[in-house]
């Protein structure tokens, strides 16, 4: 397990990005939530404590077990399955910002729970996570959120406890003197990509792999964004294409877990936007249903990039945050079925109105679920001005 020295680096790294993810500066008087589940408890200690010596205001909010989610979703009636908590939706309004520390003690107990069950409890909360959302458009909210190695975690990766907490020390760099400095080096590296990536005018990026034969048209007033704070570690690149155009297969070679679900060997064909064809060697009919919880949830909200010369992981880790960010020897990309990011627009996404949304293409979902792909690959970008360069190859930015 990670150190007290580790954990208090580790939360070193979670305030930086913190502060990062946000517009303007965190102040005193803020409120911080801290959402945690009972193996990261130690570590939500040593959070609580640095941001009362901050000045500001952490509310803590312990994760359900395994055991108790189980029970709330074989037991709740359809009432129960959407009651909102009083007084949630009054400090989600003043939240200015929210540390998630992901440390489940089980990732396949809702493998008999009817997904119907689980999209409906999922869709009634999507209203709290639309005031975060605007809350950030506006500047005035941040999140981050981390992975706390937990035995679990590490038998499902098929590594041993030591092991994957290496893994988690390494990608996350808290076995440097100063892990936030070097956050603070990745942070300047990847800008320089961003700003290559978002001068040019890419009409659609070709994906090319093994198993994947993709387009992916950006749209209108898009931008490449990345290393913004959200999720530690995080060195993807990534944007929210125009939701109406993505044809092709894809293939996501690394397995997912998703509510109590595993899923593995999903392949999706895309007509016009949308996925018409779903298939999974397991969990195929859990996959299915998800992306039937809305009209946005068959749909892609986000396709990514990692550059392997900034990620240390090189193992799969069963929890998508480090799955998303994989090393390794041809690095990843990534597509998300489901919400879009409106940051990735290149204005103000505070200015970016629904009607706005739909009309440039971006995804709208209560859903989102990224799917992983670590094959060797090429990224072919066709320009608007009839250039065609490759900007992704064997891993690394073409930069």
């Amino acid at each position: 397990m990670l150190s007290k020295r580790q954990m208090n680096k580790y939360s070193e790294v979670l305030l930086w990005a913190l502060a990062a993810a946000r517009k303007t500066k965190l102040k005193r008087g803020d409120i911080i939530l801290i959402r945690y589940e009972q193996s990261a408890i130690r570590m939500a200690e040593i959070l609580q404590s640095k941001i009362l010596d901050m000045g500001m205001n952490p509310v803590s909010r312990m994760g359900l077990t395994s055991r108790m989610e189980k029970n709330f979703f074989q037991k709740a009636d359809g009432k129960q399955l959407i009651f909102q908590v009083p007084g949630e939706k009054e400090l989600y309004d003043r939240l200015s910002g929210g540390l998630y520390l992901h440390a489940p003690d089980s990732l396949t107990h809702l493998n008999d729970i009817d997904p119907k069950r689980i999209a409906k409890s999922i869709l009634a909360r999507k209203p709290l996570r639309d005031i975060l959302d605007k809350r950030e458009e506006k500047g005035l909210f941040g999140w981050t959120l981390c992975v706390f190695p937990t035995n679990e975690l590490a038998w499902k990766a098929g590594l041993s406890l030591k092991q994957y907490t290496s893994q988690i020390i390494k990608a996350c760099y808290l076995d440097q003197d100063d892990p936030v400095n070097e956050w603070k080096k990745i942070y300047g590296n990847v800008r320089d990509i961003i700003e290559w990536l978002n001068s040019m005018q890419i009409k659609v990026l070709h994906i090319e792999s093994e198993n994947v034969d993709l387009k992916i048209y950006p749209g209108e007033r898009r931008r490449w964004i990345g290393i913004s704070g959200h999720n530690i570690p995080s060195f993807e690149i990534f944007l929210s294409p125009d939701c109406r155009e993505t044809e092709g297969i894809y293939y996501a070679n690394q397995p997912s877990y998703r509510s109590g679900n595993y899923v593995e060997g999903v392949q999706i064909e895309f007509k016009k936007g949308k996925a018409v064809k779903v298939k999974a060697k397991k969990g195929e009919r859990f996959l299915a249903k998800q992306l039937l919880i809305d009209k946005g949830a068959s749909r892609v909200g986000e396709f990514s990039l990692t550059d392997k010369r900034f990620s240390k992981i090189n193992k799969y880790m069963a929890n998508t945050l480090f799955d998303e960010n994989y090393g390794g020897r041809f690095g990843n990309c990534h597509l998300a079925f489901g919400a879009s990011y409106s940051n990735t627009f290149d204005g103000d996404p505070a200015n970016l109105t629904m009607k706005m949304k739909e009309r440039l293409g971006f995804n709208d979902s209560a859903l989102h679920w990224d799917l992983v792909n670590t094959e060797r690959k090429t990224v072919t970008a066709d320009l608007v001005s009839g250039k065609r360069v490759i900007i992704y190859e064997n891993g690394i930015f073409k930069y």
